[in-house]
């Protein structure tokens, strides 16, 4: 039976690669990489030499059917992301539905490691008992009901963020769940100028750098 491995790689630092990930990278047939640029840096670091090809959210139908076909033949194949756990906010979801759906005798195998969401709530200090993860939050269509739906929500609220939008998606926050709700942003999570920053989200707003990767923590409502 042919088996598809679902394998987290560093979302920033290389030496976060677990020993497992490495092994399965290293074995496979095949590595589906979101982008393969970025994955030969990580492959190289560790001198893997398993064959790559691209698979990210423009990848037309006819590739995912290369891939199915693939597995039917009993090749066994590896999907990572540019970052962090592949199918979290990334288009891994899709071809592991598809393969479902297509091939369901598949064997679907999680190599767990690292996790921008779980890195952030981490050392959040808020409680984590549950929390609920938005993903990207939405640009445009959508937002404002959102952000007032998110007013009573009681759950650790946890989602990512782009630079560009960073200042204004907590100056917003800010005046829906209040300038004082607490929020803890962290920067660049494992890379060298990783920065975590506590406080309030009228305060965090003007603060934070417009410049990296964000995993942003807001305290639920206590009302």
């Amino acid at each position: 039976m042919s088996k598809l491995f679902i394998v987290a790689t560093p979302i920033g630092n290389l030496e976060d690669m677990t020993y497992r990930a490495i092994s399965v990278l290293k074995e496979v047939d095949l590595i589906l990489a979101e982008d393969t640029r970025h994955t030969k840096i990580l492959l190289n670091h560790y001198k893997i030499e398993t064959p790559t090809v691209s698979y990210h959210q423009h990848t037309k139908v006819t590739k995912l059917d290369k891939f199915i076909s693939l597995l039917r033949e009993e090749q066994d194949l590896a999907l990572v992301s540019d970052a962090g756990t592949p199918g979290i906010s990334d288009p891994g979801q899709y071809l592991i539905s598809q393969i479902l759906k297509e091939l369901p005798e598949t064997e679907i195998i999680p190599i767990p490691g690292p996790s921008a969401v779980i890195a952030a709530l981490s050392v959040s200090g808020f409680n984590t008992d549950q929390f609920v993860f938005l993903g990207f939050l939405p640009k445009k269509k959508g937002r404002q009901t959102l952000f007032n739906g998110l007013k009573e929500e009681k759950r650790t609220i946890v989602f990512y963020e782009s630079p560009h939008r960073i200042r204004k998606t907590l100056s917003e926050l800010a005046d829906y769940l209040g300038s004082d709700r607490k929020v803890v942003v962290l920067r660049e999570a494992t890379k060298k100028f990783e920065e975590i920053l506590r406080g309030g989200l009228l305060e965090l707003s003007s603060q934070v750098k417009e410049k990296g990767e964000f995993a942003v923590v807001v305290e639920g409502s206590k009302k």
